[in-house]
């Protein structure tokens, strides 16, 4: 059966980047996977990947899932063969990670843009050719500390309060990404971009 689309968390491998800011990507995939439907492991050694194949329910078609495993700058290595060997163009590719710009209990769901400093991002529209793919962000914050601190603040360990956060995001998170699998693109941009925790 033809791959309908491509779902990739970002994050960088490893156990001691575990729970880690610059792994919500990781973290999010997690939670996906516990919502999918006929969800089975899949080798992905050739694109170095953990991945997944799985379906949505109520939304016909089989859906790739992915972690890459090549460290953040390189996430392209992975995402682009692995959409080329599928027949899975950009328009079909949604790509999870951390962004700085939204606070913790944010997120935003958008196609194309800007890079915005992020590494995995520039290493996907460099590979992909394009920016055109879509993205969902969700928020970490910036550190208090100024812009000097950026990279210890993404690689810190999310505190069990934003990890409660995060948690909290998850089930519209989830619904925007099935909007997504949908084609629903208006109504994943308003149920991501109008999330607020307590809203």
């Amino acid at each position: 059966m033809a791959i309908s689309g491509l779902v990739v968390g970002l994050g960088n491998p490893g156990k001691e980047y575990e729970l880690t800011r610059h792994n919500m990507g990781f973290l999010f995939i997690d939670e996906l996977l516990r919502e999918l439907r006929n969800v089975s492991s899949q080798s992905g050694d050739k694109f170095r990947c953990q991945l997944w194949r799985g379906e949505f329910p109520g939304i016909q078609g089989q859906w790739l899932l992915a972690k890459p495993q090549t460290f953040m700058n390189l996430s392209g290595e992975c995402v682009q063969p692995l959409a080329a060997w599928h027949k899975i163009p950009p328009e079909r590719i949604l790509v999870v990670h951390d962004e700085l710009d939204l606070e913790p209990g944010r997120m935003k769901f958008k196609k194309g843009g800007s890079n915005a400093g992020h590494n995995g991002l520039k290493s996907i529209t460099q590979r992909l050719g394009t920016p055109d793919f879509y993205r969902l962000r969700l928020g970490i914050g910036r550190s208090p500390y100024g812009g000097g601190d950026t990279v210890n603040w993404v690689l810190g360990k999310i505190p069990s309060a934003d990890r409660e956060v995060f948690l909290k995001m998850v089930p519209t998170a989830i619904e925007v990404v099935r909007r997504f699998a949908a084609e629903e693109m208006e109504a994943a941009t308003r149920e991501a971009n109008g999330f607020r925790i307590g809203a």
